[in-house]
């Protein structure tokens, strides 16, 4: 751990001045790591086939209003990742390692390291093999992936739920003339990270991570199964998958004599399907699900489209106008969700100039319980290496949703040195 230097008596944890005095060592930190890469990247070159890039940043998370739930800081988050990428090919596969590591001011949970990858990967002519650690994404809509099963999320690095955990597995890909056949063999479960007692954006009560509970009696050694076929036929990519095993979306159990809550892992069956039409300027998009083994069965769908104006404004610049619908049919039963009757809107600007610079605004509604939720994200490319991202939610939730983050509005900055 860094060892922090003491703030000013007069200065609060989540002033910038004190952040900067207390985790200066923290940018040494990436400054070295920098240094040491820059050497590194000469030697590993002379192999041709030796590919290494990832990236080190630092991040500032500034909230709002002050925390409301008993324990949470109130200080500002302030925190660095390194995440190196290395993969060295050869003339029958690719071995890939991707770690990673953040280290955060304020909460221990989201201080963690993580092997995103971790895996060889066999190629021949119509299938190819991967086993070790690895991620796997599935999804077309903008909003929300329902479908996104494989990998567990690492909650504690964003609320959006689009950043995973390494899994475990052996994967088999077949090509057929009729699309890509896909088998998964998962032989060990990833328990979803939640931010600690001192943390933002958490529960009314801290999760207990540690204390999980699981239906299965094999605990997080079950071994779960997934087989998906995907296709692209005409203008549609189509896609559909079975999945049996352990959910990765937990329910959290009230421990109510130690005021925390437990997660509770149940076995489950899923279905899933999802397609997206190309038509000219518009997408069209679809991603379904049925769920056994939360309760009752239920079904949850995402729908909705991108309509792409080029060259707005005069200039190369692409505007995307976006609109989704959110339904998820689950009862109390499950785990909870903010998104079972929502509608999303949104718009993304490309400028698609060298720089790269991207905006994205998105707005999440739900009139019957007057919940809202925006979402801004940017980014833009400073220097061939150098690069900044720009994130910020606004939370206009019900007090008695599980989630409770109204008081957490956040801005994000990122500054990040790319390999």
């Amino acid at each position: 751990m860094l060892q922090a230097l003491k703030c000013a008596d007069n200065q609060r944890p989540g002033h910038i001045t004190c952040a900067f005095e207390k985790y200066g060592s923290a940018l040494i930190t990436i400054a070295a790591m920098r240094v040491i890469i820059m050497f590194m990247v000469p030697c590993m070159a002379l192999a041709s086939n030796v590919d290494l890039s990832g990236a080190v940043a630092a991040e500032a998370r500034i909230f709002n209003n002050d925390p409301g739930h008993s324990g949470q800081s109130g200080a500002d988050n302030y925190s660095f990742y390194l995440q190196p990428e290395l993969r060295y090919k050869t003339e029958i596969g690719r071995f890939t390692v991707i770690p990673f590591y953040r280290h955060d001011n304020v909460d221990d949970e989201r201080s963690h390291f993580d092997f995103r990858e971790l895996n060889w990967r066999y190629f021949a002519d119509r299938w190819d093999v991967s086993v070790g650690v690895d991620r796997v994404f599935w999804g077309v809509t903008e909003s929300r992936h329902l479908i996104d099963i494989i990998n567990q999320t690492d909650l504690v690095e964003n609320i959006d739920q689009e950043v995973k955990l390494g899994q475990p597995m052996i994967r088999f890909n077949w090509q057929v003339d009729w699309g890509v056949v896909t088998g998964f063999l998962l032989p060990g479960f990833r328990e979803r990270t939640f931010p600690g007692i001192n943390g933002r954006l958490r529960t009314l009560l801290p999760v207990a991570s540690d204390a999980a509970v699981y239906e299965s009696d094999k605990d997080s050694s079950h071994v779960d199964f997934a087989l998906r076929y995907n296709n692209v036929i005409g203008d549609w990519d189509v896609g559909a998958y079975y999945f049996t095993g352990t959910s990765r979306e937990p329910r959290l159990i009230t421990d109510s004599v130690n005021q925390f809550l437990i997660p509770y892992y149940d076995q489950i069956q899923q279905v899933g399907i999802d397609a997206q039409l190309t038509m000219d300027s518009w997408l069209w998009k679809i991603e379904g699900i049925n769920r056994h083994g939360h309760g009752e069965p239920f079904s949850a769908v995402v729908a909705g489209f991108e309509y792409t104006l080029y060259q707005v404004f005069g200039h190369s610049a692409d505007l995307g106008l976006l609109g989704e619908w959110l339904y998820d049919g689950r009862d109390v039963n499950a785990p909870p969700t903010l998104f079972d009757r929502d509608l999303f809107l949104g718009l993304r600007l490309s400028l698609n100039d060298v720089a790269g610079s991207e905006v994205l605004v998105g707005l999440f509604h739900d009139e019957e319980k007057q919940q809202r939720l925006i979402k801004l994200e940017g980014k833009r490319r400073l220097t061939q290496n150098w690069s900044i991202e720009l994130e910020a939610w606004r939370f206009q939730v019900p007090d008695n949703e599980s989630m409770d983050i109204s008081q957490d509005n956040y801005i994000q900055l990122q500054l990040i040195w790319n390999l």
